[in-house]
């Protein structure tokens, strides 16, 4: 499994929600969001993140939160089936995973020993899975974990 730093900048962001166990059912949020993209021709240019809002070890399944993102320019006007945040910037450790279940729990396994091992320190921020270039079509994604 790949890994380097990387510092991410801040980002404006076009998003879709979904409130639920994690899962499958993500899957669903992403694709709404690319279709959205799509229709609105930003798609072939796109970074997309999948950002998971709550530990599901301290959270309720029914109550976790996935955000999908798409990041847009300061000045495109998004319409009312979106919504809009930032994505806030700073160190990150990045993994480019395969994005199957199985290579994605490998990678947050490998993630928390590095972290538990004191190579890094968590920043207070969620981990999140970014798609670019061929990634969105492809069946990689990069796994960003924030440090201090």
């Amino acid at each position: 499994m790949k890994c380097k730093t990387e510092t991410i900048p801040n980002y404006r962001v076009a998003y879709v929600r979904r409130v639920g166990p994690y899962g499958p059912e993500n899957i669903k949020v992403i694709e709404k969001l690319k279709r959205w993209a799509r229709e609105k021709d930003l798609l072939k240019s796109a970074i997309l993140f999948g950002i998971p809002q709550d530990n599901p070890e301290t959270t309720q399944p029914e109550t976790c939160r996935f955000d999908a993102y798409i990041v847009i320019s300061e000045n495109y006007e998004i319409d009312e089936t979106m919504s809009e945040n930032e994505i806030s910037g700073g160190k990150y450790l990045v993994y480019e995973v395969n994005h199957t279940a199985v290579d994605i729990q490998k990678a947050y396994k490998n993630i928390f020993l590095a972290i538990q091992n004191n190579e890094f320190e968590m920043d207070n921020k969620p981990i999140i899975e970014r798609y670019t270039g061929e990634q969105i079509t492809n069946p990689y994604c990069d796994i960003c974990v924030p440090v201090k």
